[in-house]
C-alpha cells in the first residue's frame, strides 16, 4: 500500500553498549548530593549497618527513593537502579533491602525520628541555596495543609479496616508544604493511620501537626499557615494551634447557629469575592459572621468568614445551601486588616488549600496508591520512601527548573520528558560523559538542570 504511512520494518537486538536508560534520574541523584539527604541518610543510619557489610544502609534507603520518584511501586523496582550502576553506582539486592526495611521497621520510633532528622536538615539546606524563591521566603506565609486520604488494601493487612467510604484499607493524614502557584509541595510528613480512623480526630490532627512542624527550619515556624478542611475545625485542634502561636486558616462546618446567622445577614455587608488571580469573581460574595456568634468557648481571636456563591448549572443543591446559593464557612485568627487582610483575601488564601489535593493526587502517583508491605511499621517506613521521593522532585524542580515550566510540571509529565530519556555513557580524557539525544526536545533542558545542580554547593 502506497502513501498508508507504514514505516520501515524495525530489527531489534539486545547488544547494545554504553547506553543507559532513565538518564534523566541523575536529576535526582544530584539533587541527594546538593541537598546533603544522602549524606545524612548514611549518618542517620549508621546503627543499622552491619559488620562488614558492603552496601550503606542511607544508600539503600535513597536508592528506594529515587526508585519510588522514578515511577517505582513496591521495593523489588529498585531493580531500575541496579540495571544503571554508572548512573546511581552500586545498589543492593533485594534480599539485602528487605532485611533493611524489616530492621529499620523493629527500630520502631528511633528510627523514624532519625530519617525525619536528616530530611529536615536537608529541607533547610535545600531552601537556603533556592534563596528569594524557598518557601517563606521574605517574611511570605509558609501553607502547612493537613488532608487524609484512603489508600485501599488489595490483601490483610495489619491495622487494614473498613474505611467512612465503604472501602478497606487505611487512612493515612499527610501534611504538605505548599509552594503557591508558582511551583508544586513538599511532603512534610505522612502519618499512617487505620482504615477507620476520622477525618476529624483533633488528636491526630495535633501529633501530624507538631511533627510537620519539626521538617521548618525553626526560625521560619512563626511563618507557618496550617491550613485544613472541616476536619481540622475542632475545638482541641483550633485550641492547641492557637498556643502553639501559629497562623491558621481552617475549614469549619455549618451549624444551625452559622445558618441563622447568615441568614440574619444584611444585603450590603457582602463583600464580591475574588478568583484565582485576585479578581472580583461574579456571582461569590464573603463577609464575616463573628460577632453574630457565641464565641466564648473557642480560643481567642477566632474569626468566622462565609462564603456565599451561585452553584454552577447543573450542581446538586444540598440542604445547607439556603435561598439557591452555596456556603462555605472557614475560622482564621488574623486579625482585620488593609491589604491582604481584607475579607476576600483571607477566602482566597483558604481556598488555595485546594492545592493540598494536588500534593495528594502527585503522591499517589509516587507511590501513595498501595502499601506494598503487610506490617505496620514497614508500610510507615514506605510512607517515609514515597515523602523522601515527593520531596526530591520538588528540590529538583526549585533548584534547576524554577525558570521553565518544569517548574510546575507533576511526576507522571517529569518522568515521560525528563526521567526517562535514553544516553549514551562516553569515556575519554578521565572523565565520563552522558551524551542525550539531540531529536530529543528536552535533552537541552536536562543538560542545563543538571549543570546548575552540579554547581551547587553539598553542605
Amino acid at each position: 500500500m502506497h502513501g498508508s504511512g507504514q514505516k520501515a520494518k524495525i530489527v531489534v537486538s539486545s547488544d547494545g553498549s554504553g547506553i543507559v536508560c532513565q538518564a534523566g534520574g541523575l536529576l535526582l541523584t544530584e539533587t541527594l548530593r546538593v541537598s546533603g539527604l544522602g549524606r545524612g541518610l548514611a549518618g542517620a543510619l549508621e546503627p543499622w549497618r552491619r559488620d562488614r557489610a558492603v552496601h550503606d544502609p542511607g544508600k539503600i534507603f535513597a536508592d528506594l527513593a529515587v526508585a519510588v520518584a522514578l515511577g517505582g511501586d513496591c521495593l523489588a523496582d529498585i531493580a531500575v537502579l541496579r540495571e544503571c550502576p554508572e548512573v546511581f553506582g552500586p545498589v543492593a539486592s533485594d534480599p539485602t533491602v528487605s532485611r533493611l526495611v524489616s530492621a529499620l521497621a523493629d527500630g520502631g520510633a528511633r528510627a523514624l525520628a532519625r530519617l525525619r532528622a536528616a530530611r529536615a536538615a536537608a529541607r533547610e539546606h535545600v531552601w537556603e541555596l533556592a534563596g528569594e524563591r524557598a518557601p517563606g521566603a521574605g517574611g511570605g506565609l509558609i501553607p502547612l495543609d493537613l488532608d487524609a486520604t484512603i489508600v485501599i488494601a488489595h490483601s490483610e493487612k495489619q491495622d487494614a479496616a473498613p474505611t467512612w467510604k465503604r472501602t478497606f484499607g487505611h487512612h493515612p493524614l499527610g501534611a504538605f508544604i505548599d509552594h503557591g502557584p508558582v511551583g508544586t509541595g513538599e511532603a512534610a510528613l505522612i502519618a499512617l493511620r487505620p482504615g477507620n480512623a476520622g477525618s476529624n480526630t483533633a488528636a491526630d490532627h495535633i501529633t501530624t501537626a507538631r511533627t510537620a512542624l519539626t521538617q521548618i527550619p525553626s526560625h521560619l515556624r512563626k511563618q507557618v499557615l496550617v491550613r485544613t478542611d472541616s476536619g481540622g475545625g475542632t475545638r482541641e485542634f483550633l485550641t492547641w494551634i492557637t498556643r502553639s502561636r501559629l497562623q491558621y486558616s481552617i475549614g469549619f462546618n455549618l451549624t444551625d447557629d452559622i445558618c441563622a446567622a447568615i441568614l440574619a445577614l444584611p444585603e450590603q455587608v457582602w463583600e464580591t469575592a475574588y478568583d484565582a488571580d485576585r479578581q472580583p469573581r461574579p456571582g461569590a460574595w464573603v463577609a464575616e459572621l463573628t460577632g453574630l456568634l457565641d464565641l466564648s468557648s473557642w480560643p481567642k481571636g477566632m474569626r468566622v468568614i462565609v462564603r456565599r456563591e451561585r452553584p454552577h448549572p447543573g450542581a446538586q443543591l444540598r440542604f445547607t445551601d439556603l435561598d439557591g446559593h452555596r456556603f462555605t464557612c472557614f475560622v482564621t485568627g488574623t486579625r482585620p486588616g488593609a491589604g491582604h487582610g481584607r475579607l476576600a483575601d483571607l477566602e482566597l488564601r483558604h481556598r488555595q488549600r485546594a492545592r493540598c489535593e494536588d500534593r495528594i493526587r502527585t503522591g499517589k502517583d509516587t507511590g501513595l496508591r498501595n502499601l506494598p508491605l503487610h506490617g505496620t511499621g514497614q508500610n510507615q517506613l514506605w510512607l517515609e520512601i514515597v515523602a523522601i521521593a515527593l520531596d526530591l522532585l520538588a528540590w529538583t524542580q526549585l533548584l534547576a527548573l524554577h525558570d521553565h515550566p518544569a517548574r510546575r510540571w507533576e511526576p507522571k509529565r517529569l518522568r515521560l520528558r525528563l526521567f526517562t530519556a535514553a544516553g549514551r555513557l562516553v569515556r575519554g580524557g578521565r572523565r565520563l560523559r552522558l551524551r542525550l539525544a539531540r531529536t530529543w526536545t528536552w535533552s537541552p533542558l536536562i543538560a542545563s538542570a543538571i549543570g546548575r545542580l552540579q554547581a551547587l554547593p553539598a553542605p
